[in-house]
């Protein structure tokens, strides 16, 4: 395997643990909430209609709407499908763009110095293990490019 497809799969990894552990916390330790979507129908997780009844807002309300945000609609779902791209990619030796990496370590920087102590820093890891990867396989392409001019 070579080395930039090894970062590559070490970064999908981390994002898809990432991911998959942010998740599978939330339904430990918010079973109830998420059972309740069930009972009330999976639609009325969290209601569309926003400040109506501000004024007699319950804790439980507020904490399914967290429960929401912290799960389905957090940043979970779209790490672990990036994850899964980028090993797929990988896979097929494509070059995933270091934009990619940067942004995503960037995201997850801002995002642990906002949320401390988080896991936050891992995805600062897995993004540069993208910017990395491009920047082999930038340098194999030139010194490939070199080789084969004429002479």
């Amino acid at each position: 395997m070579n080395a930039e497809k090894r970062l590559l799969r070490w970064a999908s990894g981390i994002m898809v643990g990432l991911g998959t552990g942010h998740l599978s916390l939330l339904t430990l330790f918010a079973w109830g909430d998420i059972n309740g979507w069930a009972e009330r129908g999976v639609w009325a997780a969290v209601p569309l209609a926003p400040n109506e009844g501000a004024a007699d807002r319950t804790v439980e309300s507020l904490q399914n709407e967290v429960t929401f945000w912290a799960g389905p609609g957090s940043f979970a779902v779209p790490l672990i499908l990036l994850g899964c791209l980028t090993w797929h990619l990988a896979g097929r030796g494509v070059a995933v763009p270091a934009w990619a990496g940067w942004g995503l370590a960037a995201w997850c920087f801002v995002g642990g110095v906002l949320l401390v102590p988080s896991p936050y820093f891992a995805g600062v890891v897995s993004g540069a293990l993208v910017v990395l990867a491009a920047r082999q396989e930038d340098r194999s392409r030139k010194a490939h490019t070199r080789e084969n001019e004429p002479v």
